[in-house]
C-alpha cells in the first residue's frame, strides 16, 4: 500500500515521468509480493482472525459514517435555514406573544434551525423573551482559552431578542454549558441573562428503517443498533435536568 501510494504521489504530484513510475514501483512491488504471498500461508494458522475483526471495525465505522451522513442530510431538510426562519417570524401578523424567561435552544451549527424551537413555534405558537441558539463547536486542540470561546452573532435582528451563539470546545475540555452561556453574557448577549433561570431545549432525533437509498438493509440494521449507544446529551451538557426539554422528532432511513 505504501509502494502505490508513494508512486502515485511521485506521478500526480511532483511529474515524475511514467516509465520511471513503473520501473520503480515494479521494482518494489515484486519484493513486496513476494513476503506477501510467503505470509498469506499463515492465514489457515489463526492470521485470519484479525483479519476478520479489522474488517468487522471497517464495516461498523463505514456504516455509521453514511448512516450519519443520511440523517444529516434529512435532519437538515427538516430543519430549514435559520436566518430565514427568523425573518420570517418578523413577518408574522399578529406577532407570536413572548412569554418571561429565556430559552436556549441547543444546535449543531449557524446554518439550519433548531428542531425543538420550530416544534416550539409552530406547536405552542409562543417565544420566549430572549432566545438564544448555542451551537457548539469541538476542535481538533486540546483545550480552548475562555477568551477565544465565545463567538456571538445577533442574526441580522440586534433587537428582537433573539441571538445565536457559538461555542467552542477542544478535545479535552469538559463541556458545560451554563458556564459557556455565563462566558457569552460576559461578552454581550442582547440582554443579561440569569442562568440560574434559563430553560434548555434539546432537539432528539428517533430513527427508523425505511425504504431511503443510500444502505442496504442489513447496513441500516447495524446503523441503528450503533446510534443506539449515545451518552446522555443533558448530562454530558452538564445540564440542570428539571430545566431541559427535550422534543423528539422522526427521521425514516
Amino acid at each position: 500500500t505504501t509502494t502505490v501510494l508513494y508512486f502515485y504521489v511521485a506521478r500526480t504530484r511532483w511529474g515524475t515521468p511514467l516509465w520511471l513510475v513503473l520501473g520503480g514501483a515494479g521494482v518494489f512491488l515484486a519484493i513486496e509480493l513476494l513476503f506477501l504471498a510467503a505470509n498469506l500461508t499463515k492465514l489457515t494458522h489463526g492470521a485470519w482472525l484479525p483479519l476478520l475483526i479489522g474488517l468487522v471495525v471497517f464495516t461498523i465505522l463505514t456504516t455509521w459514517q453514511t448512516g450519519r451522513g443520511l440523517v444529516t442530510a434529512q435532519r437538515e431538510r427538516d430543519e430549514g435555514p435559520l436566518d430565514a426562519f427568523v425573518a420570517h417570524l418578523h413577518t408574522l401578523d399578529p406577532e407570536l406573544p413572548r412569554v418571561p424567561g429565556t430559552a436556549v435552544f441547543l444546535n449543531r451549527g449557524r446554518s439550519t434551525t433548531p428542531l425543538a424551537l420550530r416544534a416550539n413555534v409552530e406547536h405552542n405558537h409562543v417565544l420566549h423573551e430572549r432566545v438564544v441558539i448555542l451551537a457548539i463547536e469541538t476542535l481538533p486542540v486540546p483545550y480552548i482559552p475562555e477568551a477565544d470561546r465565545i463567538d456571538i452573532d445577533h442574526l441580522s435582528h440586534p433587537d428582537d431578542g433573539i441571538t445565536h451563539v457559538s461555542v467552542r470546545f477542544g478535545y479535552m475540555d469538559e463541556p458545560d454549558i451554563p458556564a459557556a452561556l455565563a462566558l457569552a453574557t460576559q461578552a454581550g448577549l442582547e440582554t443579561e441573562v440569569h442562568t440560574e433561570a434559563v430553560s434548555y431545549f434539546l432537539s432528539t432525533i428517533e430513527l427508523r428503517a425505511g425504504h431511503a437509498p443510500g444502505l442496504s438493509r442489513w447496513r441500516k440494521r447495524l446503523f441503528l443498533a450503533t446510534a443506539s449507544i449515545t451518552v446522555d446529551a443533558a448530562d454530558y451538557f452538564n445540564l440542570p435536568r428539571d430545566r431541559t426539554v427535550v422534543i423528539g422528532s422522526r427521521v425514516t432511513l
